[in-house]
Parts: C-alpha cells; sequence; structure tokens
C-alpha cells in the first residue's frame, strides 16, 4: 500500500472512514442545515420533552421542516424540494441524532402520507395536499396498523362500502404517528374492490384521533388511534391508482429506506457520547478510555456505526439510480437498527449508573429504538423477506 500523501488529512475519529469524502456539495449542505436546526429546535428541550411524554409546539416544528424543504424531501414537484435519496437520508440521520421522535414526524409525513398522495393520488389530490403538507401547513398521518394487525396488514378489518357515489369508512387504526394533529389521515381498508387507500380529512364526521399515552419510547412524539364509525366520503377521497396491498407496502418501503440512515444518527449520539466520556471520567487514576476494555467497546461500536452509514449510502445511491429493491432496503432496516441498539445499549455500559440519567442522551436513544425496532416490519419480518429472497421459499405462513 503507498504511503499516505502529504494532502492526506489526518485519521478523523468522528469520520474515521472519510465517508465525508463520497458526499456532494449539496448532501454537505442539507446534512449540515439540518444538524444546525436541531441542535438550535430540539436538542436544548428535547429531554424535557420527553420526560413529560410530550411534543409540544408540533406545528410551528412542523412549519419551520417545511422551510428547511425537509417534508417530502425527495419527491417531485407541488412544492418538495426533489432532493436526492442520500440529501434525505442524511437529513434523517441528522434528525434522529437529535431524537427518533422528530425524525419520525418527518418520516411520516414525508415517506408514508405524502408518498402514498404524490404517488398514489389524482392530479386533483396532490394538488389539493402536498404544497400545503411540503410547508408544514398541514401535517399527515398513515393508517394501516391496527389493534390486532401489525405485521399481517392482509387481516385488517377497517372496512369501506359503497353508498351511492360516496364511500362509508369503519374501523380502528393504532400506533399512529400525528395522529391527534393530523389534518388529514390516509387510511388503508378493505372494499369489495380489494385494499383501498382513502383520504379522510381531520374534523370528518365519524372520525377522531385519540392520543395514545403511557408510552415508555417515542415519548416526544405524538402517537394515537384512529376511529372510523362510519365515516362517509366523497368518491374523490379515494386513492385512484392505489389497488391491493401493494400501495401500503411499498409506501412503507420508502419510509423504510429513512429508518436506514435515521437509526445510524441515534448509533452515533449514543458513540460520541461514550467516547467523551470515556475520555474525562476517571477511575483508578486515569481516564476510563485508557483502558483496554472500554477502547474494545469503542472500537467495536465505530465499527458498527460506520459500516451501517456506508450500507445507508450504497442503498441511496442505489434510489437515485433507479434500482434500490425492496429487499435491500430489508437489509438495512434490519442491520441498522439492529446494530444501533447494540451501540446504545454499549454506550450505557460506558456510562454506567449515568447511563440511564436523562441528563445523557443515551437511555433515551435505546428505548425510542424499541419502537423503530419493531415498526415498519419487526425483526422477524425482515429476516423472513431476506430468507425468502435467498431461498425462493415463502416461509411467512
Amino acid at each position: 500500500m503507498p504511503a499516505p500523501s502529504a494532502a492526506t488529512p489526518p485519521f478523523d475519529p468522528g469520520d474515521p472512514l472519510g465517508i465525508d469524502d463520497c458526499l456532494d456539495p449539496e448532501d454537505l449542505a442539507v446534512r449540515d442545515t439540518v444538524r444546525a436546526w436541531a441542535a438550535d429546535r430540539v436538542l436544548p428541550h428535547i429531554a424535557e420533552w420527553y420526560e413529560r411524554g410530550e411534543l409540544p409546539g408540533v406545528r410551528e416544528l412542523a412549519r419551520e421542516l417545511g422551510a428547511l424543504g425537509a417534508l417530502g424531501m425527495s419527491l417531485e414537484g407541488y412544492g418538495c424540494a426533489g432532493a436526492s435519496a442520500v440529501s434525505y437520508g442524511l437529513a434523517c440521520l441528522e434528525l434522529e441524532a437529535a431524537d427518533s421522535g422528530i425524525r419520525s414526524l418527518v418520516s411520516v409525513q414525508g415517506s408514508l402520507a405524502m408518498y402514498a398522495i404524490h404517488r398514489y393520488g389524482s392530479e386533483e389530490q396532490k394538488r389539493r395536499w402536498l404544497p400545503a403538507m411540503a410547508a408544514g401547513e398541514i401535517i399527515g398521518c398513515f393508517g394501516l396498523t391496527e389493534p390486532d394487525h401489525g405485521s399481517d396488514p392482509a387481516g385488517m378489518r377497517a372496512h369501506a362500502r359503497r353508498d351511492g357515489s360516496d364511500w362509508l369508512l369503519t374501523g380502528r387504526k393504532m400506533w399512529i404517528t400525528n395522529g391527534s394533529v393530523a389534518g388529514v389521515a390516509v387510511v388503508w381498508a378493505r372494499t369489495d374492490e380489494g385494499v383501498r387507500g382513502f383520504l379522510v380529512p381531520a374534523g370528518a364526521p365519524g372520525f377522531s384521533a385519540p392520543e395514545i399515552t403511557h408510552k415508555w419510547s417515542l415519548r416526544a412524539s405524538v402517537t394515537s388511534e384512529l376511529v372510523l364509525d362510519d365515516v362517509r366520503l366523497p368518491a374523490d377521497a379515494v386513492l385512484p391508482e392505489a389497488r391491493g396491498l401493494r400501495g401500503p407496502l411499498s409506501c412503507l418501503s420508502h419510509a423504510r429506506y429513512g429508518i436506514v440512515w435515521g437509526a445510524m444518527g441515534a448509533a452515533r449520539t449514543c458513540f460520541e457520547t461514550a467516547l467523551r466520556y470515556a475520555g474525562t471520567r476517571e477511575q483508578f487514576g486515569r481516564p476510563i478510555g485508557g483502558f483496554q476494555l472500554t477502547q474494545a467497546k469503542l472500537a467495536d461500536m465505530a465499527l458498527e456505526l460506520h459500516k451501517g452509514i456506508l450500507l445507508a449510502l450504497h442503498l441511496g445511491r442505489r434510489m437515485d439510480a433507479g434500482r434500490l429493491l425492496a429487499e435491500q432496503v430489508s437489509f438495512g432496516k434490519l442491520n441498522n437498527v439492529r446494530e444501533a441498539i447494540e451501540i446504545c445499549r454499549t454506550a450505557r455500559t460506558v456510562l454506567g449508573a449515568n447511563g440511564i440519567s436523562l441528563e445523557y442522551p443515551v437511555m433515551r436513544h435505546a428505548t425510542n429504538l424499541e419502537s423503530v425496532l419493531t415498526y415498519e416490519g419487526t425483526v422477524e419480518m425482515h429476516q423472513l423477506v431476506l430468507g425468502k429472497a435467498l431461498t425462493g421459499l415463502d416461509a411467512f405462513r
């Protein structure tokens, strides 16, 4: 191997593999802008929000995120930024480095609700909803999961039937991010024509969205139940281009891509916290970072963190090239969330008893990631997706 030239920068503990050299100037600008916003608007308050179990000022935050171009960032037209998949991924990483709840707000808005309208909606629906959603003036939610049907959406009980030219929609959805503050809900339900998507405006008679409380994860996030009791909707409330489960599942795949990046943001914060702590915390007369076992932990955390970022970057390049497969997204979601949780848990051990304190972000990120591990497909579901892709045999049933 040739010796490094005089122009080669020294080893950077914050970017040990030189990944920044692989990013375009536009990508770096997006990353730095979102990082600065999160440092100003989220980090000073997030521990208090988490402890109180609320996300105050969520509508104001949404408008600020809209002004940044972070809502529906990778979508084209209708007020959306049309940014690259890599730029969007970096934004997710920086948002989740602050808190998973903030990244979830953005993911559900852009990658689920807006993406569903953008891909499957009529031109009239797109013009009605997307510009205001891109600006953060209207918040959206995505209703697929039900109280008894999470990993198996094919068993959903929500249904819609025709009544003249209208639709009557009935059912319940559970664990819906943004539900109580949404101006529009994208709700999936059974019909005689198969599974269809419906745009349900807030305030529609028979529709309510009570907030779910007593959570120990994603506490700084609005999570709700959607209750639909013969909600009457006009014919033009249905998404015309979506028929069957392929519609909602494609939206989930788009959202999972953001999680591949976001989980590494939570992991980065925990790793950086542990690294700083190890340099200042003294035991037996010297910093604990000088002990072999602590250095082994730090090395392993750095290894998995930056491998995960490389994987996310690779998937982003494939998405930008129009070559990203759903199975590849499962690969990223399974690996990166699982490794992020392990990084958080290891960081907690470096901090010792201080690791459980909200004075540090480690336990907050660890508990948040327990939700991220489950939503958008559990570990087991992604293992089966990959198992089927590898063997050609379906083990889901």
